[in-house]
C-alpha cells in the first residue's frame, strides 16, 4: 500500500455566525475542528495533550479571546509546530502578538481584515461625532426620567469645527470624507504623513498640535505598547476647554480614569465611545454621566459588515491552504 498524506486540520477559535457556507466549503482542505476548552488552562491542556496536531491553519474571533486567552509568547510555545497560519476576523490585532508568532520556528504567519471594516466604524465614529457635539444623550437621558430638554447643556453645530484624527488608517480616512460632508475641517497626526492623495488634503499636525487645536478629537488607531494611554491626563491638559472626545479604535489607548476626570472637571464637553478599557465592564464614572454617549463595542455591528469580515478571514486561510500566501498579512510580517 502507498503512504497516504494525512489530510491538514483547520481549528475554529471562536464563532461563525454568518459565512457557515463557505466555512464549511473549507472542508473539502481539510478537517474542521474546535476546541472543548472555554478557558485558557484548559485550552493549554488541550495543545499539551495532542488534541491539535496536525493544524495547519487556524481562524480566530474577537471573542474568542476569552477561550484562549492573549496569544503571547506562553500560548506560542503550547500551540502545534503544524500551525503556520492565523487567520484573525478583525482589523485590529492587539490581542495577538504579533513578535511572538514571528520569533517561534517556524513562525506562525498573522493575517487581519484590514479594510472590511472602515465603512461600518467610521458610520459608528461619525454617530458618536454628532451624539456628543449635540450632547444628545443628556437630552435621551433627561426624556427617560420625564424633564423633557429643560436642565440639558446646549450641544454645538459640527459646522465650522476642526475635527482632529489621531491615526489615519482607513478607518480614519473614511471618516474624514464623512466628517467633511457636515462642514468639519480635519486636521490629522500619524506615525508619518501621508501623501497628499491619501490624506485627501487634510492638514497634517504634530501631536501636540492635534491635541491644542481640535474641536473634536476622535482616536482611529490601533493599540499597541506605544499607543496604550497616548490620551491621558498630561494630555487633557494641552487640549482645547470643552473639547469632545471620540474613541472608536480600542478601550486602552486612553485613559478611563483620566477621561472620567477631565468631564467632571468640565475640560471635557461630552464623550463618544464605542471602545472601554475592561470590556465588557464600563467605568462607573462613565456610565454615570449623562454628557457621555456609549455604543458596547459595536462598530462592525451589521449583517452585511459581519458578513464581509467573516468571507475575507475565510479567504486568508483558503489561500494559506492552497497557495501557501495570505491574502492579507499583517504589516509586520510583510518580510516574513
Amino acid at each position: 500500500m502507498g503512504f497516504v498524506e494525512a489530510r491538514p486540520k483547520i481549528l475554529l477559535l471562536g464563532d461563525i455566525n454568518h459565512a457557515k457556507k463557505s466555512w464549511n466549503a473549507l472542508g473539502e482542505l481539510g478537517e474542521l475542528i474546535e476546541p472543548t476548552a472555554t478557558n485558557r488552562a484548559d485550552f493549554i491542556q488541550e495543545c499539551r495533550d495532542g488534541k491539535f496536531e496536525g493544524v495547519v491553519a487556524a481562524y480566530r474571533t474577537f471573542h474568542s479571546i476569552q477561550i484562549t486567552g492573549r496569544i503571547d509568547e506562553e500560548l506560542v510555545k503550547e500551540l502545534p509546530r503544524s500551525l503556520i497560519y492565523l487567520a484573525s476576523c478583525g482589523a485590529g490585532y492587539d490581542q495577538i502578538d504579533v513578535h511572538d508568532c514571528s520569533a517561534r520556528n517556524p513562525p506562525i504567519r498573522v493575517s487581519n481584515v484590514p479594510t472590511a471594516v472602515d465603512d461600518a466604524t467610521a458610520d459608528v465614529n461619525m454617530f458618536l461625532i454628532l451624539g456628543a457635539l449635540r450632547n444628545f444623550n443628556a437630552g435621551m437621558y433627561a426624556l427617560r426620567q420625564g424633564k423633557w430638554v429643560s436642565g440639558v447643556n446646549l450641544g454645538h453645530d459640527p459646522e465650522g469645527k476642526t475635527l482632529g484624527i489621531l491615526g489615519m488608517g482607513g478607518i480614519g480616512r473614511n471618516l474624514k470624507k464623512k466628517a467633511e460632508a457636515f462642514g468639519m475641517k480635519v486636521v490629522y497626526h500619524n506615525r508619518r504623513q501621508l501623501s497628499e492623495e491619501l490624506s485627501g488634503g487634510a492638514q497634517y499636525v504634530t501631536f501636540d498640535e492635534l491635541l491644542s487645536t481640535s474641536d473634536v478629537l476622535s482616536l482611529n488607531l490601533p493599540l499597541n505598547k506605544n499607543t496604550r494611554h497616548i490620551i491621558g491626563k498630561n494630555e487633557f491638559v494641552k487640549m482645547k476647554d470643552g473639547v469632545v472626545v471620540v474613541n472608536t479604535a480600542r478601550g486602552a489607548v486612553m485613559d478611563e480614569a483620566a477621561l472620567v476626570e477631565a468631564l467632571d472637571s468640565g475640560k471635557v464637553f461630552s464623550a463618544g465611545l464605542d471602545v472601554f478599557e475592561q470590556e465588557p465592564t464600563v467605568h462607573p464614572g462613565l456610565l454615570s454621566n449623562p454628557n457621555v454617549i456609549l455604543v458596547p463595542h459595536m462598530g462592525t455591528w451589521t449583517i452585511e459588515t459581519l458578513t464581509t469580515m467573516e468571507e475575507w478571514a475565510i479567504e486568508n486561510v483558503r489561500l494559506a491552504l492552497t497557495t501557501g500566501k495570505l491574502k492579507s498579512p499583517v504589516p509586520e510580517q510583510a518580510d516574513l
